[in-house]
C-alpha cells in the first residue's frame, strides 16, 4: 500500500502527476535560491556594493564544489526511483543507507576543500582588493554548513524517488523563513555583514537537514532510515556514481565554464559585478523552475524504466517538455519585463541595476530554451544514460562557452558579447541531447514492453 506522499508514477494519466509532482520541486527549488537571495539582498540594501559583489562573486567558486555533489545524488534519485517501481525492498534498503553514508564522506571532504581552497581560488578568479577579504569571510563561514546542505540534497533525492515532493518543500520553508529573520539580525541589529548572513545561511542548512533526516527515520517504509545501519554497500556506491558522477562532473565544468564568465566579468570593476550579481540572482530563480521539471523528469522515467513501462516515456518527456516551456516562458519574459523593478531589490544604485538589466536581456528572456535542455538531460538519465548528456554538456555548453571567451570575446570586449554565449551554447545542447535520445528510444523498442500502461 501506498502511503499519502507516495506517488504511483507508473500508471494512469501522466500530465497531471507530472504537475502534481513538480509544483512543490518548483517551489523548494525558490526557497533554496531563496537562502543565497536573502543574502544577496540584505547585504546589497543595508552594506554596499562591495558587499553585494564579495557575496555574489562567491557564487561560481560555491557552485563548483557543490554541483559535484548534487550531481551525485542524481544517482540516489534515479536509483531509488528503479528499485521502487521494481518493488525491490531490500535494494531499496541498501541504496538509502549507502546514500546518508555518502553524504557524510562527501560534506566533509568539501567542506575541508573549501576552507583550504577559497582564498587561492578567489585570487585566481581576479577577485579585486576591495572585494577579496569579504569574499573569503563569506566562504569560510558558508563552508561549515555544506555538510549539512548535502545531507538534505541526498535524503530529498530518496523522498523524490518516491514521488515525496511535499514534505521537502516543508523543510525548506520552515529553514527558510529562519534563513530571513537570522539575516536581518545579524546584519541590521550585530552589524556582521558578510558573516552575518554566511552564519544565517548556514543554520538554516543544518535545519533542513535535521527535518529530512529525522523524517526519513521516523518514515514506516521500505525507504526507512536507521541510523545504526548506515554504511556503504559496494555494489550501490558503484552504481550510485556510475550514474551520479557523470552528473557531478558535468556540473563542475558548467561552473568551471561559468567561473571564466565570471572572471571576464570581474575585467569590467566592481559595479558591473555587483550588476552581474543583481541579474544572476534572478536567473537563479528562473532556473528553478528548469531544475525541477528536470528532476520530474528523471523520477519518472526512472521509476517506469523500473516496471517496464517503456511505451510511457515518450509522454513524459512530451509532458515535462510542454511543462516546462509554459512556465518558462511566462517566468522568462515576466522576469525580463520587471526587471528594473527585480534588481532595484537588490541595490539602489541605478548604475547597478542597468547593468543587471544588460545580463537578463541575453539570459533571462530565452530562458525556456534553457528548459527545454534541462529536460532533455533529464530524459537521458533517467533511461539510465549518464555519460551521452555529460559529452553533450561538455562541448556543446562547457566547451563552446570557454571557445567563445577566448576567441570572439577577445575580439569584441563588450558585455553583449558576453552574455550572448548563454542561448547559443543552450540551442547546441538540446541538438546533441535530443540525437541520443532518439538513439536510446530505438534500443529501448528492441526490448519487450508489458501490455497494458
Amino acid at each position: 500500500m501506498k502511503r499519502s506522499y507516495e506517488m504511483d508514477m507508473c500508471h494512469g494519466p501522466v500530465f497531471g502527476k507530472l504537475v502534481r509532482f513538480a509544483i512543490p520541486l518548483i517551489l523548494s527549488g525558490m526557497l533554496q535560491f531563496c537562502f543565497n537571495a536573502a543574502d544577496v539582498i540584505v547585504v546589497g540594501r543595508f552594506t554596499g556594493k562591495e558587499a553585494l559583489a564579495a557575496v555574489g562573486c562567491t557564487s561560481s567558486f560555491v557552485n563548483l564544489m557543490i554541483n559535484l555533489f548534487t550531481g551525485v545524488s542524481v544517482g540516489v534519485n534515479v536509483l531509488v526511483a528503479r528499485y521502487y517501481g521494481s518493488k525491490s525492498e531490500r535494494e531499496i534498503e541498501e541504496t538509502v543507507h549507502t546514500s546518508i553514508a555518502l553524504a557524510l564522506i562527501c560534506g566533509i571532504a568539501m567542506m575541508a576543500t573549501g576552507l583550504i581552497a577559497c582564498g587561492p581560488i578567489l585570487r585566481l578568479m581576479g577577485t579585486t582588493e576591495d572585494v577579496l577579504p569579504l569574499s573569503e569571510i563569506y566562504l569560510r563561514i558558508y563552508f561549515l554548513g555544506v555538510p549539512a546542505m548535502v545531507l538534505y540534497n541526498f535524503g530529498a533525492a530518496v523522498l523524490r524517488a518516491v514521488g515525496d515532493t511535499k514534505r521537502p518543500l516543508y523543510f525548506l520553508t520552515a529553514a527558510g523563513i529562519i534563513n530571513v529573520i537570522f539575516n536581518l539580525i545579524f546584519v541590521i541589529v550585530f552589524d556582521l555583514g558578510v558573516a552575518g548572513v554566511a552564519i544565517a545561511t548556514t543554520m538554516s542548512q543544518i535545519i533542513s537537514a535535521v527535518l529530512v533526516l529525522s523524517c526519513l527515520c521516523k518514515d514506516q517504509a521500505v525507504y526507512r532510515l536507521h541510523i545504526r545501519n548506515v554504511r556503504l554497500h559496494k555494489e550501490k556506491l558503484l552504481s550510485i556514481l556510475k550514474i551520479g558522477l557523470p552528473a557531478g562532473f558535468q556540473g563542475m565544468m558548467f561552473n568551471i565554464s561559468n567561473m571564466l564568465v565570471q572572471s571576464s566579468v570581474n575585467s569590467f570593476g566592481t559595479t558591473v559585478m555587483a550588476g552581474n550579481t543583481a541579474g544572476a540572482n534572478v536567473d537563479s530563480f528562473l532556473n528553478t523552475a528548469s531544475v525541477a521539471v528536470q528532476q520530474t523528469a528523471i523520477s519518472f522515467i526512472s521509476q517506469n524504466m523500473g516496471a517496464g513501462q517503456f511505451k510511457r516515456i515518450n509522454r513524459i518527456l512530451f509532458g515535462c517538455l510542454g511543462l516546462i516551456v509554459g512556465i518558462e516562458l511566462v517566468l522568462g519574459l515576466g522576469g525580463y519585463g520587471l526587471a528594473p523593478v527585480l534588481l532595484h531589490i537588490y541595490s539602489p544604485d541605478d548604475e547597478v541595476v542597468a547593468y543587471g538589466i544588460i545580463r537578463m536581456s541575453f539570459i533571462a528572456a530565452p530562458y525556456a530554451v534553457n528548459g527545454i535542455q534541462d529536460c532533455m538531460a533529464g530524459a537521458l538519465r533517467g533511461l539510465g544514460y549518464s555519460i551521452a548528456p555529460t559529452a553533450v554538456a561538455l562541448i556543446a555548453i562547457c566547451g563552446f562557452r570557454i571557445l567563445w571567451l577566448s576567441t570572439i570575446f577577445r575580439m569584441e570586449h563588450s558585455l553583449p558579447f558576453l552574455y550572448m554565449t548563454y542561448p547559443i551554447s543552450w540551442i547546441l545542447a538540446i541538438s546533441g541531447y535530443i540525437f541520443f535520445y532518439v538513439r536510446a528510444r530505438r534500443r529501448l523498442k528492441a526490448l519487450k514492453s508489458p501490455s497494458g500502461n
